[in-house]
């Protein structure tokens, strides 16, 4: 098998109030909620998954429900500034007056890189963009009963970082990654893989002179690369160990094992297997019903879900 970065696997970011994120995902966005556990560092915190019907790689955002007490974030350098979702062509008219329905701030659609696409955020200030992508989108889409197949997200177009300098940054990309820079719209680089078709692309955007940004509620904590397994999960550790970059060892998340590392401009990288998925715990049929803990914590069940409010 190919040593290859299969693309975006997920994007992992910080809200507020629990409930009210998972309304706005769940059912404004039409998101399939995968999985509801807590984060493995804090188990007095949520940590939420949505994605398509199996949690593919590539549709999958999770969050750490952190509060509505916490510090706002701040849009800067060294930072993932915004998430873009690919949909159907033809469908932002239906999310335009969806936004207005449910009172999402939201600019008018525009064009980039002969894509159309509407810019909005959610309810902690995330940036988001909904992307009438060029390239054929075979991904199924998750529907519900109020956002239909023909204009439901399909998954993960792009990720936009914003940085200083770029140059450091796409080394690893395209040296390490093996991305390659396929187009340019003045300060936004547009690298991609041919690994995948979905959930390929990553824009570098060059701000010289842009403050250093803050982590913190209404942004994106770390983006998360695709590998198929174990041993080619290793095979990156080691590229990236001799680039002088420290990396973590390998850390069981449960539904995929990890390694983590900041990229030279800053921006928290992660590399994530495809094993062993989310349904070790649950049945497809049942993702996202009830709280699934890490055995480590499983004897603390009762005290972890008296301080975790109740969100459906």
């Amino acid at each position: 098998m190919e040593n290859k970065i299969l693309g975006i696997h997920h994007i992992t970011a910080i809200a507020g109030d629990a409930k009210r994120n998972f309304n706005f995902y769940s059912k404004v966005l039409g998101l399939r909620f995968i999985k509801k556990t807590v984060n493995f560092d804090d188990p007095g915190t949520y940590h939420f998954y949505f994605g398509d019907e199996i949690g593919s790689a590539g549709t999958i955002l999770t969050f750490f429900p952190w509060g509505d007490g916490i510090q706002q974030g701040r849009k800067g350098s060294g930072m993932a500034t915004e998430i873009g979702y690919s949909v159907p062509k033809g469908s932002l008219d239906f999310w335009v007056k969806r936004f207005e329905e449910y009172n999402v701030i939201y600019n008018k659609p525009s064009v980039k890189f002969g894509e159309r696409y509407l810019t909005f955020l959610d309810p902690d200030g995330l940036k988001l963009e909904l992307i009438e992508s060029k390239n054929p989108d075979n991904r199924k889409a998750w529907e519900t009963d109020e956002v239909k197949a023909d204009v439901a997200t399909k998954g993960f177009h792009n990720i936009t970082l914003t940085l200083n300098n770029i140059k450091p940054t796409a080394a690893i990309l395209t040296e390490v990654f093996d991305y390659k820079l396929v187009e340019q719209e003045a300060n936004r680089y547009r690298y991609a893989t041919d690994a995948v078709e979905g959930a390929a692309i990553v824009d570098l955007v060059e701000l010289a002179d842009e403050k250093r940004g803050h982590v913190a509620n209404g942004s994106v904590h770390h983006v998360a690369f695709r590998v198929k397994n174990d041993e080619i999960l290793m095979h990156f550790r080691e590229k990236i160990e001799k680039r002088g970059l420290s990396i973590t060892p390998q850390i069981d998340r449960q539904y995929f094992h990890s390694l983590y590392f900041r990229e030279p401009g800053g921006i928290l990288f992660e590399i994530a297997t495809d094993n062993p998925g989310f349904t070790i715990d649950e049945t497809l049929e049942n993702l996202g019903k009830d709280l699934k803990l890490p055995p480590q914590y499983e004897s603390r069940r009762d005290q972890i879900e008296s301080h975790l409010v109740k969100i459906n």
